[in-house]
């Protein structure tokens, strides 16, 4: 492997711990968060009252960045029926049409989530402990980019993989 390859091997390991480890943050403090909220309101019948708007917004980035990470690992929701019909030859084909089919539908889920920030930006207020609500929305054009970059990824491993089988043809 040249040195390139190596340079992006680590980067991309480097990428998924920090991508896990935010998750597990995320969920650290979700669950933390959720069990002061409740012996709050079962021992003192009160509670925190930002407490539960932030927890549904954390919900929602887990949510978004776990979705991201099984499209990392081939894990998404994939709706395919087509791959049972057609024969063996045809399937990687198959595959690289979904996953640029796949990236062509992300980029444009990214390309309106970035509107839809930009929009709240100019014109929405704060929301939750005095940060922009901008500022809560980026989990959208983040995750939907992410997907996007990882369908390009593999359909680009997967357009490789049919130069190198075509090419190790014999004619």
């Amino acid at each position: 492997m040249n040195v390139l390859g190596k340079w992006v091997a680590v980067l991309s390991r480097f990428g998924q711990r920090l991508e896990e480890a935010f998750l597990c943050l995320l969920l650290a403090g979700m669950i933390l968060l959720a069990c002061l909220q409740i012996a709050l309101r079962d021992v003192f019948s009160g509670g925190l009252l930002w407490a539960d708007p932030l927890l549904r917004y954390l919900v929602l980035w887990s949510g978004m960045f776990g979705a991201a990470v099984a499209t990392r690992m081939g894990k998404h929701i994939g709706l395919d029926l087509v791959s049972y019909l057609v024969p063996a030859g045809v399937k990687p084909w198959l595959k690289l049409l979904i996953h640029l089919f796949s990236t062509l539908v992300s980029v444009a889920l990214t390309w309106a989530a970035a509107s839809f920030v930009r929009n709240e930006a100019e014109f929405g207020g704060t929301s939750l402990l005095s940060i922009p609500s901008w500022a809560w929305n980026l989990v959208f054009p983040l995750a939907f980019g992410l997907m996007a970059f990882r369908f390009f990824s593999a359909g680009v491993a997967d357009l490789l993989a049919i130069a190198g089988k075509s090419s190790a043809r014999p004619s």
